[in-house]
């Protein structure tokens, strides 16, 4: 794996960062350390919403419980192999928008690729540091400028995360790739009647389209799906990870589960520049 092309997050700077031993440097000296655990913060003052910034650490902790027992792990394997079709070259740079414990970052770099996972939850990037050290892992806001150098990046995954189509332009290479999950229009669609009302149907696909159709052309979308017997740990720790808690409406009738039939479902959407 090369070296990780990371640009300094300070305003107005953007120059290329230079690891040196534990230590991230710009050549206008900027610097920022890795944390004990291997990740490098370059969160920017301006860029922090609040001081618990991202998904909290009961919520990824949730998510990661969940993938132990294979629920999650159809979209990663999607994911992978989507990845694994395109042309990328030899040493391909890859990078995950809201990379979370960084599970899909490290599955499609499993055998080659420089793999940079970007989150703005330090409790998650912090996880996918400690589980996956050969890979670079950043804290960032990835609504803002990505600390990627122009050009750098042969794929750009955004998988249920952040999306930034004007800053993966910027950093992607003329024949890069940008690989999008959203969820599908029955994802979850038996948990989101319990908790909303009623079993809602929402395209999430098309304002995709719109908003990246000034900078990419669509290459293929398809569909991710499988379905999970649950029992009422498991749903509820789906509930935590997905809703951030359960409505007060609703409170009740989780209470009340037990067992429930669940659907996961994901639009794989792939884009190249225009």
């Amino acid at each position: 794996m090369g070296p990780p092309p990371l640009a300094c997050s300070v305003r107005g700077c953007t120059l290329p960062l230079e690891r040196r031993d534990r230590t991230f440097v710009c050549a206008a000296r900027h610097s920022y350390d890795l944390a004990r655990s291997g990740y490098v913060n370059l969160l920017q003052p301006q860029d922090r919403r609040s001081a618990s910034a991202g998904d909290p650490r009961a919520a990824i902790e949730a998510r990661a419980s969940l993938l132990v027992a294979g629920v999650g792990r159809a979209l990663i394997t999607g994911v992978a192999t989507r990845a694994a079709s395109f042309d990328l070259g030899d040493s391909p740079v890859v990078a995950d928008l809201g990379c979370g414990s960084g599970d899909a970052l490290a599955a499609v770099t499993d055998r080659a690729g420089t793999g940079v996972g970007i989150d703005l939850s330090i409790a998650a990037v912090e996880r996918a540091a400690r589980n996956f050290p050969d890979r670079t892992w950043v804290v960032a806001n990835a609504d803002r400028r990505l600390p990627l150098l122009d050009r750098s990046v042969n794929l750009v995954l955004s998988l249920h995360g952040r999306r930034n189509p004007a800053e993966v332009a910027r950093v992607l290479v003329a024949a890069g790739y940008l690989l999008v999950a959203v969820p599908a229009a029955d994802d979850l669609i038996e948990l989101r009647e319990l908790v909303q009302g009623q079993p809602v149907e929402r395209d999430r696909v098309s304002q995709l389209l719109v908003e990246h159709e000034p900078l990419f052309q669509l290459d293929e979308r398809s569909v991710v799906r499988d379905t999970h017997e649950l029992d009422r740990d498991a749903l509820v720790k789906l509930l935590r990870g997905t809703y951030r808690g359960v409505r007060r409406g609703a409170a009740e009738r989780v209470a009340a589960l037990e067992r429930m039939r669940v659907t996961l479902a994901s639009e794989l959407v792939v884009f190249r520049l225009r």
